[in-house]
């Protein structure tokens, strides 16, 4: 059973910064595409940024390019969101998942595409 547990949230002022980490179980973590998701209360979950197997492809949602940097260290089975600039409309519970299909080409965004998820970490943004 993969265990995925998130870290690293809190409160910020905008225009600070915080870096999620993401660790994750089991001996195949570099054979996996991972993402980050958010969630506004009363919303889905959307598409953060994600990050391929091991070559490292990444893709953002627009909302992140520019701001956030998905990284892999697979020799510590760890996925990071460096999160920069941060804005009020940032304030959502992030959420890492692990893709469904071993090395796929690519990075996935849908959430359909992720059979393993963390708990969630809370990030508040203040103005």
């Amino acid at each position: 059973q993969v265990q995925l547990v998130e870290s690293g949230g809190g409160l910020v002022q905008a225009g600070g910064s915080l870096r999620l980490s993401c660790a994750a179980s089991g001996r195949t973590f570099s054979n996996y595409a991972m993402g980050w998701f958010r969630q506004f209360p009363g919303k889905e979950r959307e598409f953060v940024a994600g990050i391929s197997t091991r070559e490292g492809s990444t893709r953002y949602a627009d909302s992140a390019k520019g701001r956030f940097t998905i990284s892999r260290d697979n020799a510590k089975n760890t996925v990071y969101l460096q999160m920069n600039s941060l804005k009020p409309e940032d304030t959502a519970v992030y959420y890492c998942a692990r893709d469904l299909a071993s090395w796929r080409i690519g990075v996935p965004v849908s959430e359909s595409d992720y059979g393993y998820w963390g708990q969630g970490t809370q990030v508040t943004v203040s103005t």
